[in-house]
């Protein structure tokens, strides 16, 4: 039966969705129910994907979708179905698959043109109402669609198998499971350092992203292998976003990326995952070097999420948009004057240490960023610009704020209560530790009568059921936790979260796929096996059942996630760059590395030493003198002893012998570099 003749969005759990509900177009979420009103009305798809922080996706949709003409072409020869990609990146993975195997250049918003069946045979990105840009108007693609759909329906339902044939094969590919390489990552970080802009950070080029997993690449091949020239990679494209415009030096915070080569002008969008990567490489480069800059951006970092991005019950929004007032940028960008009736003559000092910046032809208000001429602000300055700073924060916030993303996502919340995790034990901050906890129960409590995940949450509503990406996310925050607060409960979620994947997500021969078995609507169940702006679904799967394994010492658990890591390495083969997410986490099933540390009451030096050293290849479990019934298995059959203060470091199947000091905890941690 068909569905009513209406926009529906307004019953839908995701804000993007529902700020096209007063669209004259008659919207349907994706949904069984939509799927089989196009069968039976047997009437082509179009599909929206878009997102909430999505610059062009608004510019689109009040062009075309807000004109009622459009609409009303639209409504005639169409099932209309819009699509969030944060929340469906299942579906959004399937159709963009399709537009790239089409020689399109992908981007959003996703503009994709299905079968009845749901079966894509053309799309596109945006498309402006009336030609320009050398891109035909929108309303002469629909009906030039609409024409082809009529006259050729057979070749377009032949094509459209052929293309769900390839989309297939790409995204739900089965392998022969490739035995583990530890020059693999070696081999990928020389590819991708070879890419790095060695002056200015990031890859050659622009736009520049933040690119998180190549970073972490780099990262693991100087803690593996000692590579400085690729512990410098990242160290010098983390200064540079750090101070560059693609920061938030007023409110705290990254933006999504920067459209130039030298991190100026960001497209003003921030995001939760973004940010929460960014915790945790500047936690580690801090770590490394000491610097001030790193710490004092994981500070403000911090109180942006904690000010800005904390939805009801402490768990965390999705995104802030670029717009304001239908102005990019707006809300993030001074002019000289302005700075001048807030700060009055301090601004003076506040721009000898920043720069008020922008590139040739830029028509909005400057961008700031620090003096490139400055190797670094100085302790004097420092305090002197904190203050101003909050002086502009506060002007600022009498600003009409950019929109906000309410949704909460359990695998990017995972992603954050992880990174809070580790940086509260970094820098003893019980209050970033409370942050991270809150976000969990918040998830916890969230789940259904069968201890299911949502994916998606806004007000009262969950979507269900999660992505494996959920479950994984959540399994390496509940590990996270316990290592900050030593609470064996969350050993339990952890332990729970895995059997849930492996119940709703498994393939039956060792690995997992992105959709439950019970997910009725995608066109094809795929591996989400291909990193985006964050880790792939199955890295996250791989880190996640590596880390378990390795705090429990379960042998069963450690068959399981090396099978897993070879079935990916095996997929993974050939396509390198777009999955060195797996590539990573297949390292870290080589060579996973334990800690446990066993402090006196009275005296928590052993511990304190893991808390300021963090590593991504390691697990550590921190005791006190007398806690018999936490003690951990160990590799080699190493039994700790409970009565007396030491530390054993275990890598792959090998401990060290106990270590006692700190000073001697310190260098093993270091691996002698």
């Amino acid at each position: 039966m068909p569905l009513p003749a209406s926009n529906l969005l307004a019953q839908e759990t995701s804000p993007y969705l529902r700020q096209h509900k007063d669209n004259p177009v008659h919207w349907r979420g994706w949904s069984a129910k939509a799927l089989a009103e196009a069968r039976e009305l047997d009437k082509p798809i179009l599909l929206s994907i878009g997102y909430a922080a999505c610059h062009w996706c608004h510019v689109m949709a009040h062009e075309s979708f807000e004109d009622d003409s459009v609409a009303g072409v639209m409504n005639r020869l169409f099932i209309n179905i819009k699509v969030d990609r944060e929340e469906r990146p299942d579906i959004d993975q399937i159709y963009m698959a399709a537009l790239s195997a089409t020689g399109e250049q992908g981007g959003w918003p996703l503009t994709m043109f299905l079968t009845p069946e749901g079966k894509p045979f053309w799309g596109g990105t945006y498309f402006p109402k009336q030609p320009r840009y050398g891109r035909p108007g929108f309303v002469e693609v629909l009906e030039a669609v609409h024409r082809a759909w009529t006259d050729k329906r057979k070749e377009i339902d032949e094509g459209a198998d052929i293309l769900t044939g390839h989309v297939s094969a790409q995204l739900a590919m089965t392998r022969q499971p490739t035995p583990l390489d530890p020059e693999h990552l070696p081999a990928l970080a020389r590819g991708i350092n070879g890419m790095i802009d060695h002056e200015r950070g990031g890859l050659r080029g622009a736009p520049k992203f933040p690119n998180a997993p190549f970073m972490r690449t780099l990262w693991l091949s100087w803690l593996g292998r000692g590579n400085v020239e690729h512990r410098d990679s990242v160290l010098v494209s983390l200064r540079k976003m750090l101070r560059g415009g693609i920061y938030d030096h007023i409110g705290g915070g990254l933006s999504r990326y920067s459209t130039d080569a030298d991190w100026l002008v960001p497209h003003f969008e921030k995001m939760l995952y973004d940010n929460a990567q960014l915790l945790q490489l500047a936690g580690w480069a801090h770590a490394e070097t000491g610097e001030d800059l790193f710490k004092v951006r994981i500070e403000e970092t911090v109180s942006w999420l904690l000010r800005e991005m904390r939805v009801d019950d402490g768990a965390f929004a999705s995104s802030l948009d670029a717009d304001t007032e239908g102005e990019e940028g707006l809300f993030y960008t001074w002019s000289r004057d302005e700075i001048e009736s807030v700060l009055g003559s301090d601004a003076a000092i506040f721009l000898s240490g920043y720069e008020l910046a922008a590139p040739p032809g830029w028509e909005g208000k400057p961008l700031i960023r620090i003096d490139p001429s400055l190797l670094d602000i100085t302790p004097t300055l420092a305090p002197q610009l904190s203050v101003m700073r909050e002086a502009l924060l506060e002007a600022r916030e009498k600003r009409t704020r950019p929109g906000r993303d309410d949704k909460v996502l359990v695998d990017w919340n995972g992603l954050a209560i992880a990174a809070l995790a580790q940086v509260a034990r970094q820098f003893d901050r019980a209050d970033w530790l409370n942050a991270a906890e809150a976000a969990f129960r918040f998830a916890v409590r969230s789940k259904d009568a069968a201890g299911r995940l949502p994916h998606s949450i806004l007000g009262g509503k969950r979507l269900y059921p999660a992505l494996s990406s959920d479950y994984a996310a959540m399994i390496t925050a509940s590990i996270a936790l316990f290592e900050a607060t030593r609470d064996r409960a969350y050993i339990d979620h952890a332990k729970e979260f895995a059997d849930l994947l492996d119940l709703w997500h498994s393939d039956g021969a060792g690995s997992h796929y992105l959709s439950a078995s019970d997910s009725g609507d995608v066109l094809v169940r795929i591996r989400g096996d291909v990193d985006e702006a964050v880790p792939s679904a199955t890295s996250q799967i791989l880190e996640a059942m590596t880390r378990l394994a390795s705090l429990t010492g379960e042998t069963a658990r450690q068959e399981k996630a090396w099978a897993a890591a070879e079935a990916a390495a095996g997929r993974a083969a050939g396509l390198t760059y777009g999955q060195a997410g797996i590539v990573n986490s297949c390292a870290l099933t080589l060579d996973p590395i334990k800690l446990v540390a066993i402090d006196t009451p009275e005296q928590r030096t052993l511990g304190e030493v893991a808390d300021h050293q963090p590593d991504p290849r390691r697990v550590d479990i921190l005791l006190t003198v007398g806690d018999r019934n936490s003690l951990p298995a160990l590799p080699g059959g190493v039994v700790p002893d409970p009565a007396k203060a030491g530390a054993w470091l275990c890598s792959g199947n090998a401990c060290l012998p106990v270590i006692t000091s700190a000073r001697e905890l310190e260098s093993s941690l270091a691996g002698g570099r």
